[in-house]
């Protein structure tokens, strides 16, 4: 049977017409579509068999009308196209996000939104006549979207943890209307720092993420956390700043060794980032890791095709992904949530570069 057959009569088959077919009544019928567990197998079987003898096919505007679902939920990325497909963190959340909902009727809908034309879209589309749920990630701290999300009544998980909860270490100290999942950005990088010290390395030079983001600000506050736990002071001129990307890694490096030539290890708070730093150690005759050793963040596949290849923290980008779609779909269930917020633990993962 096909979606296009048709009665005597030349219409579509009816819930009516699958109600007589199947001897029940036309709220069994609408319970079975809607995926009501307060229908009897008996009955749903009778139900299923009419509906595939028919060839019957939902009205799904009508049933949005009654259920008020749109089984589609929102994954919104505030960064470019360019960057969300090409590097590898955002290609990781999508399948994790992709493997939880494969188990459910919730399609997922994926927008960028940059620029002003990308927003625009994106906030005519965040509804509820639209989307049941709404994820959202890479959020800079003046991203009106979560406000924007919060005002229209739809469900919202955050991916990273809210610049506002950044000093606070559990997900238990997150406030209840912060639904989040997160990992341990500012340990992950006490570590990798913790492990050049133990090195020998003393000279340990950063490379930061933005910091109006929560994973940017962590990044930075635990490589300082790793100094003031050995007693040993911050120097400012070893710090500079990146985007995560590739190139200003190799930007940041530069203006590294203009300022400090001796430094010994660099701490780079992504592994693009630490990619470019290679490449600017390489041309800048620095021997990794003989002269300057190298840590990433993030263990991407990056991080395995470097010369050498390259020491970094580990994160569980996929498990970010999947939790973050479980927590959307147990919200917009109502279901009762074990928790409302995670942080993931990172690990380190040593390689030739440190």
């Amino acid at each position: 049977m096909t979606s296009n057959r048709r009665d005597r009569d030349g219409q579509r088959p009816t819930l009516d017409k699958v109600a007589a077919h199947a001897g029940v009544g036309r709220g069994t019928v609408s319970r079975v579509i809607n995926g009501s567990a307060h229908v009897s197998p008996k009955a749903r079987e009778a139900v299923e068999r009419a509906i595939a003898e028919l060839g019957y096919v939902p009205n799904l505007a009508a049933r949005s009308l009654v259920t008020r679902r749109t089984d589609a939920v929102a994954l919104v990325v505030s960064e470019s196209e360019a960057r969300v497909f090409g590097e590898p963190f955002f290609a990781g959340i999508v399948r994790g996000i992709s493997s939880t909902l494969v188990d459910t009727q919730l399609q997922l809908w994926l927008a960028m939104a940059q620029s002003a034309a990308e927003r625009e879209r994106v906030e005519h589309h965040l509804t509820p006549q639209h989307v049941d749920g709404v994820m959202l990630l890479s959020l800079h701290d003046d991203d009106p979207l979560p406000a924007l999300v919060g005002r229209r009544g739809l469900p919202l998980v955050l991916g990273g943890r809210p610049t506002h909860l950044l000093r606070q270490h559990t997900a238990s100290d997150a406030d209840a209307r912060d639904w989040f999942v997160d990992v341990d950005n500012a340990g992950g990088a006490q570590q990798a720092v913790q492990h050049l010290l133990a090195s020998g390395r003393r000279t340990i030079a950063t490379i930061t993420g933005p910091q109006d983001m929560g994973a940017g600000a962590a990044r930075l506050a635990g490589y300082r956390e790793a100094h003031r736990a050995q007693g040993l002071p911050v120097d400012e001129a070893l710090i500079e700043h990146g985007d995560f990307s590739y190139d200003s890694g190799v930007a940041a490096m530069r203006q590294l060794l203009s300022r400090r030539p001796d430094l010994d290890a660099v701490f780079a708070a992504a592994d693009l980032m630490a990619a470019g730093a290679l490449r600017t150690l390489r041309e800048s005759g620095r021997r990794v890791p003989d002269d300057v050793a190298v840590v990433g963040f993030d263990d991407s596949g990056v991080a395995r095709q470097t010369d050498p290849t390259l020491t970094t923290v580990r994160q569980p980008i996929e498990e970010m992904g999947r939790e973050m779609a479980h927590l959307l779909v147990t919200r917009i269930s109502g279901a009762p949530a074990e928790r409302t917020a995670l942080v993931l633990d990172t690990s380190l993962v040593i390689r030739e570069s440190a």
